[in-house]
């Protein structure tokens, strides 16, 4: 960190190193449970992965090369809150460009916190007739779940209630292409 723009990161929570090693366990262990699944479908499709942009946009990138099976990918966009909507209501931003009725679907997020979000994402995405629908998620923060959603892949538990930046988390859009996940110091939030 030798720039100014890094000089608000108080400290590391997660390195680079254990964010690839994590992706590529979750790799193996969502390609194990996908390949098990082959043969049993007749169809032979690809798994479809769902990335939630903006956020899980470089854990995506990094855990579909760590997938050992056939998969096509596509995004969704939502926001939770923002011009004029109160916070809690979720809208779709950005739907998905292709069909997935009769598809298995993996949802990549960021991070799982209130589960407000997810569940709206998975109440749609399931109405579409999916074969299977899982989720897979960075950072996991259980004690933070107003409702709750499944979470079949979990990155990292985040134990306590830090706000974190970094490998596609951001403050205010910035802090998204850090390769680690940190906090920001002391007065590098502004509220308002």
């Amino acid at each position: 960190m030798t720039t100014v723009w890094t000089d608000g990161i108080e400290r590391v929570v997660i390195s680079a190193g254990e964010i690839a090693d994590r992706v590529c366990q979750l790799g193996r262990q969502i390609s194990d449970d996908y390949r098990s699944r082959e043969g049993k479908d007749p169809r032979g499709r690809s798994l479809l992965v769902v990335g939630i942009l903006k956020g899980a946009m470089p854990f995506m990138a990094d855990l579909v090369r760590a997938l050992d099976l056939p998969i096509e990918y596509d995004f969704m966009a939502v926001s939770s809150y923002g011009n004029g909507t109160s916070p809690g209501e979720v809208r779709i931003l950005k739907d998905l460009d292709c069909a997935i009725g009769g598809r298995d679907v993996l949802i990549v997020e960021d991070i799982v916190d209130t589960g407000r979000t997810l569940q709206h994402l998975l109440g749609g995405l399931s109405a579409r007739g999916p074969a299977t629908l899982r989720v897979c998620t960075l950072l996991d923060k259980p004690h933070r779940r107003e409702v709750e959603v499944p979470v079949d892949y979990a990155g990292f538990v985040v134990p306590e209630n830090l706000f974190v930046v970094g490998y596609g988390l951001d403050y205010a859009e910035v802090y998204r292409n850090l390769p680690f996940v940190g906090i920001l110091k002391p007065g590098y939030i502004r509220d308002g």
